[in-house]
């Protein structure tokens, strides 16, 4: 059964359940006073709980940060003349032997 809001005459709001076929109501239950349906917005289709996938409601994750190729080839050149530095320590560490 649906819930529906009523106003009375004074401005305070309240909400009744009542099934669809009966009549909206004329007057308030507890005070008497004078009252007027409401139309409502409703709520939302909204789908929640356990029987959805994770991924419905995922925001993507932010594009990886990538390195310029001036950074890349300046990494690359770094670990260059430090592997060429490698190979002539140990050059002469057997020459000298």
């Amino acid at each position: 059964m649906p819930t529906y809001d009523y106003k009375r005459a004074d401005g305070s709001v309240f909400e009744i359940v009542q099934p669809i076929t009966d009549d909206p109501l004329t007057e308030c239950p507890t005070t008497g006073q004078p009252v007027e349906r409401i139309i409502s917005g409703g709520t939302g289709f909204i789908l929640k709980g356990s029987g959805f996938y994770q991924t419905d409601y995922v925001s993507k994750p932010a594009p990886k940060e990538t390195k310029s190729s001036d950074e890349k080839e300046g990494s690359t050149n770094k670990d260059t003349a430090k592997s060429e530095d490698d190979k002539k320590a140990k050059a002469s560490k057997d020459d000298s032997k």
